[in-house]
């Protein structure tokens, strides 16, 4: 085998599944057009104009030619009306309010708004927001694509303008303002200037004390034993005198850092992993530069999952491997084992997909703007920089929850003047990564925009995959409150392969309902087995069925993982010198302090 540290990945590399890269030298006039589209994406966020004007147009031309539903929601608006007008009339601590927040809404909670005329102001805010809610419901002609497009812009246009950002409308800000003698606006004027300047500037800044990548987090003992241009690939130090003699082989998303399932010592996976008696391995992905252009899905399967895979052959050979992927690496991680399988490649011992899709009908509402003119229009933004910038990531996501992510938090930092506490799920969230300009116009292109892979449509080197053709036991997990990949859609893992699942059901969202270590008073789970060749059982039916069993669901999988398993062996040695595979250097590595 090559010395690992000096591995590179082939300046190019093809795949028959994905669309062909449009060239880079094209013509001037045409290269003159797509800086010009990627200087508005910029001003856009990213967001390509067509799909506002689109949505608000179809949805304007059907409302115009729908009598009865202007009737609705003219009816509608009465009834509002005469809600607040009837609550006005009462003293403000008699009667639940007519309207209330979304649940995930908190911009609200400050006693203050349960008292006049501050009361008024947010119920007569929800209110709109209630008639809104009910104006862009889907109506009958109209895409449902751009019923949902108009309901999310309607959303963002709202939230803007929510009584809760002014400083003179919001009752906990002018109670800060009189407590602290206006001091609260003085440091919030100095945290809006320091980031302004960051955001401007593109200045990461550093983790905070207490929160040190190596010493607080991503803290696990291990030495990274493989790197080539993509990432390096850690093994953990056994915390056990046996282990199980399956190792487990973690591929993470590379939309971010893979310390999401190695945060502090108390909630990391990998250490509990570990300390169950697992020997762990963990892909570390390189934070792509414009010089990673041309990096394709196919790289990141090939030259990523496999390669890491065949590392962890050759330090333990013949041996299975239990593989996890988590996010965007589920996605990877099953169209590699359906690649194995139609090649008869057998090193897995099993599968296991947390808050990962193989679909994408419904990928919630990060899918509610990909259409072409979209697509195009983040890879001309892509095209100038050969990257999609962390800025653009960071935004889409913040967008989704905009009254909370944003709003409440510049409520928070620049109205109040309070510094945001540092955590180290916070931490990890603001240490974003880029996304090659190639490998992600394929993933939108190949996955969401076209659904390839459970169309039966997706192909590797030439020939078509199926997942139906994975015969090692899967187990899946989704969260309850995911807006990244909702639970809906990573269930349908069932609807595509037939063989041994177990599927779970946790509280929480697409990061909070993974980081779920045990011993917490909160959450729950759900949890049943499905057989190989049994019927399917739609989600609705499922979560009927199975009840929620309080407490993590860690502790369900690692039995899981153990029943998979062949029993435990001696812990194997860090790396494997005598092939080329020694420790470079102590875990985490250098690849996830990239900037």
């Amino acid at each position: 085998m090559k010395d690992v540290q000096n591995v590179r990945l082939p300046a190019r590399t093809t795949a028959a599944s994905q669309p062909k890269a449009e060239p880079r030298s094209a013509h001037p006039h045409e290269n003159l057009d797509r800086a010009s589209r990627a200087a508005v994406a910029y001003l856009s966020a990213g967001v390509s104009p067509n799909a506002f004007i689109q949505a608000w147009s179809d949805w304007a031309l059907h409302l115009a030619r729908a009598p009865g539903r202007q009737l609705e929601l003219a009816e509608r608006a009465q009834e509002n009306m005469a809600k607040l007008m009837a609550q006005s009339l009462l003293p403000s601590t008699e009667g639940a309010p007519a309207f209330e927040p979304k649940p995930y809404d908190h911009r609200f909670r400050h006693p203050g708004w349960e008292k006049p005329p501050f009361r008024n102001l947010q119920q007569g805010f929800l209110a709109v927001q209630d008639w809104w809610d009910y104006a862009t419901d889907h109506l009958r002609g109209l895409r449902p694509d751009d019923a949902d497009r108009t309901r999310f812009m309607a959303r963002q246009i709202l939230d803007l303008w929510s009584p809760s950002n002014f400083p003179a409308l919001n009752p906990e800000i002018i109670e800060a303002t009189r407590k602290s003698q206006g001091k609260n606006l003085g440091e919030g004027a100095r945290n809006f200037v320091h980031d302004f300047v960051n955001t401007f500037a593109q200045i990461h800044e550093p983790a905070p004390e207490g929160f040190q990548i190596g010493k607080d987090l991503a803290c696990t003992p291990g030495e990274v034993v493989f790197r080539n241009d993509l990432f390096e690939l850690i093994q953990y130090a056994p915390a056990t005198a046996e282990v199980q003699a399956e190792p487990v082989l973690i591929v993470p998303a590379w939309i971010m850092k893979y310390y999401i399932l190695d945060l502090s010592p108390h909630n990391s996976m990998v250490r509990y992993l570990v300390e169950q008696g697992f020997t762990v391995f963990m892909i570390s992905w390189c934070n792509p530069t414009a010089e990673q252009a041309e990096l394709s899905l196919e790289d990141y399967r090939e030259h990523g999952v496999i390669a890491a895979l065949d590392a962890v052959n050759a330090i333990l050979p013949e041996r299975k491997v239990h593989a996890v992927g988590y996010c965007l690496g589920g996605t990877i991680l099953s169209i590699a084992a359906a690649t194995m399988a139609r090649d008869k490649d057998e090193r897995l011992a099993s599968i296991s997909l947390m808050a990962a899709q193989v679909d994408f009908a419904e990928a919630g509402e990060l899918l509610l703007f990909l259409d072409e003119s979209q697509v195009a229009f983040l890879e001309d933004m892509m095209w100038e920089k050969g990257y999609l910038d962390r800025p653009q990531m960071a935004r889409a996501f913040s967008a989704i929850r905009s009254e909370d992510l944003i709003y409440s938090r510049g409520v928070r930092r620049y109205w109040l003047g309070k510094e945001d506490l540092p955590t180290d799920m916070g931490v990890w969230v603001s240490d974003t990564t880029r996304m090659p300009a190639r490998m992600h116009s394929e993933y939108l292109r190949g996955l969401f925009l076209e659904n390839r892979l459970s169309a039966g449509r997706f192909a590797v080197a030439g020939r078509v995959i199926a997942l139906k053709d994975i015969a090692v036991p899967i187990f899946a997990v989704g969260t309850e409150t995911d807006h990244i990949a909702p639970w809906k859609s990573v269930y349908k893992t069932q609807l595509f392969t037939d063989g041994d699942m177990t599927f779970v059901l946790t509280s929480g969202g697409h990061n909070s309902g993974i980081v779920n270590e045990p011993g917490l008073e909160r959450g729950h789970h759900r949890i049943a087995h499905r057989p190989a060749g049994a019927l399917y059982v739609g989600p609705d039916a499922w979560l009927a069925k199975n009840a929620p069993q309080p407490g993590s669901w860690w502790p369900a999988w690692t039995t899981w993982l153990k029943e998979k398993s062949s029993g435990v062996v001696p812990p194997p040695g860090m790396g494997a010198p005598e092939k080329g595979l020694a420790p470079i250097m102590a875990a985490p590595g250098s690849y996830v302090h990239q900037t």
